[in-house]
């Protein structure tokens, strides 16, 4: 995978900026606030149709102004992909695949593989669990369709059983048939969902030990531990068992969308027991086992986004993170960072070609 060309028009802080990308591994280098960022999340936003750091899209407009519009030339397995993305103030988004509208923006999640490591990863780790839950959907999402049409089916129904139980709390009412249907249609859209996932953790948890184990020097004892309420029972069966509670709280509180992660170091809790290094290199370590899962998946080594990664990391473990990368893909790394010599120097033992772009 491999971007040809970017341009950017009233995204964020960046009025009017074109890139032409020729290099495997291109740099952006500048002061906080320039706006390096932003760029790393426009080709992100090519990729997901949506921001990494702001999910609300309207937000991602530039202040006084109407719309804003992404633009990027990838080649894919020696073909020229043209992506648009746009967005008018009051207005639906608008993806392009060569000039053609998607009918669902859906359809466009996965043409272009894609891994980000950002400082805003360390949510995965503070966070609550539907960070997580974002993180196990994205990457099965880049190489399932079928995964993501029953993951927007079953959110949809949620969101229909939990307005219902809000009606009823409203009304002093209860209708156990109609709360019924829903209760049968959530059951059903969730079995796949959480056999994918069991199947997908079974498979990405040995990629990812030995991807920490690759980055500390087998220093630590690393686990992730896949938690979810339908390992003991059936979604029917827990959605009778904690019906009196749902109606308590209007709204569902048993189900695939309150599956998480446990992330352990030493049998502990990384969130509690972690050093910074320690919960930076697990970090590193899931995205860089994301990538190899997508590359086996996908055939073909995603677009790599390094969103100033010296943070909480030391030169030679930077350096070190890039190679492993760079060792890995056929396609392209883009780096932010706010220092040129140091990005040069983490760059020079490497073999590949690298341009920098100073946004200064």
């Amino acid at each position: 995978m491999f971007l040809k060309k970017l341009s950017l028009t009233n995204y964020k802080n960046l009025e009017a900026s074109q890139f032409i990308f020729e290099a495997r591994i291109n740099c952006f280098i500048g002061n906080n606030g320039i706006g390096k960022s932003n760029i790393l999340d426009g080709i992100y936003h090519l990729a997901f149709t949506k921001s990494y750091f702001n999910p609300s899209s309207v937000q991602n407009i530039q202040f006084d102004k109407e719309f804003f519009v992404i633009e990027g030339k990838f080649e894919k397995l020696g073909r020229d992909e043209k992506i648009n993305c746009s967005l008018k103030r009051g207005q639906k988004k608008v993806i392009k695949r060569n000039g053609k509208v998607y009918d669902k923006i859906a359809e466009h999640i996965g043409l272009i593989p894609l891994v980000i490591i950002s400082p805003a990863d360390q949510d995965l780790i503070i966070e609550g669990s539907m960070t997580r839950r974002k993180f196990i959907d994205s990457v099965i999402g880049q190489t399932d369709k079928n995964y993501l049409q029953n993951l927007l089916d079953y959110k949809k129904t949620l969101t229909q059983r939990n307005a219902l139980l809000k009606y009823f709390a409203l009304n002093r009412t209860f209708d156990k048939n109609t709360l019924d249907i829903y209760n049968h249609q959530m059951n059903e859209l969730s079995r796949p969902i959480f056999d994918k996932r069991v199947a997908f953790m079974e498979e990405f948890i040995p990629i990812f030990k030995s991807r920490y184990k690759s980055i500390s020097g087998d220093k630590e004892e690393i686990d992730i531990e896949f938690k979810s309420d339908l390992k003991e029972n059936t979604l029917l069966q827990l959605l009778e068992q904690h019906l009196d509670k749902d109606k308590m709280l209007q709204f569902t509180s048993v189900g695939v969308h309150k599956d998480d992660l446990d992330f352990q170091i030493s049998g502990s809790p990384i969130k509690k027991f972690g050093s910074q290094g320690q919960q930076k290199t697990f970090l590193i370590a899931l995205k860089l086992a994301q990538f190899d899962f997508i590359k086996q998946v996908a055939g073909m080594s995603p677009i790599v986004l390094l969103d100033d990664i010296f943070d909480k990391l030391d030169q030679n473990r930077v350096a070190q993170t890039i190679q492993l990368f760079e060792n890995e893909t056929a396609g392209q790394i883009f780096i932010s960072d706010t220092h040129e010599d140091r990005i040069k120097e983490a760059l020079s033992a490497g073999k590949s070609s690298y341009e920098l772009f100073n946004l200064n």
